[in-house]
């Protein structure tokens, strides 16, 4: 009777971790995607953006990914030419990734993001409008 349990055991935990391997392998960057923490900022020259990057079958924040193109314009009001500086900043929490940016006009902005995820081959790209008000 011991026998067939520790046997049942050890095929329920053999199983949880090929169910386990299937679904960390069955992972894609198209699994992930960047969403605004506020649509909105006021005009300031020291503006701050947060942005949460998620797994979306999860619905879980993914920290510690590595943020390496940024760029702020204002694409989506027909002024793509028109770009601000951004800067990284700390994050408030895992998962969340701030950036302070010169938002010196009204209207919408257009942030653009590529991020690397541990374990994940390819880039996370993301392109997000924010208004920003006067």
């Amino acid at each position: 009777m011991r026998s067939t349990i520790k046997n049942a055991a050890c095929a329920a935990l053999t199983g949880l971790v090929l169910v386990a391997t299937a679904i960390a392998a069955s992972a894609d960057v198209k699994d992930y995607e960047f969403q605004l923490v506020q649509p909105t900022v006021k005009m300031d020259p020291q503006a701050e953006l947060s942005v949460r990057l998620i797994n979306k079958n999860t619905g879980k924040p993914v920290p510690d990914a590595t943020i390496f193109a940024t760029r702020l314009d204002m694409a989506p009001d027909g002024m793509g030419e028109m770009t601000t500086k951004i800067t990284a900043m700390p994050g408030a929490e895992p998962g969340t990734y701030r950036f302070k940016a010169n938002v010196n006009m009204a209207g919408r902005w257009q942030l653009s993001l590529g991020a690397k995820v541990q374990g994940e081959s390819g880039t996370v790209e993301g392109n997000l409008v924010i208004r920003a008000d006067k």
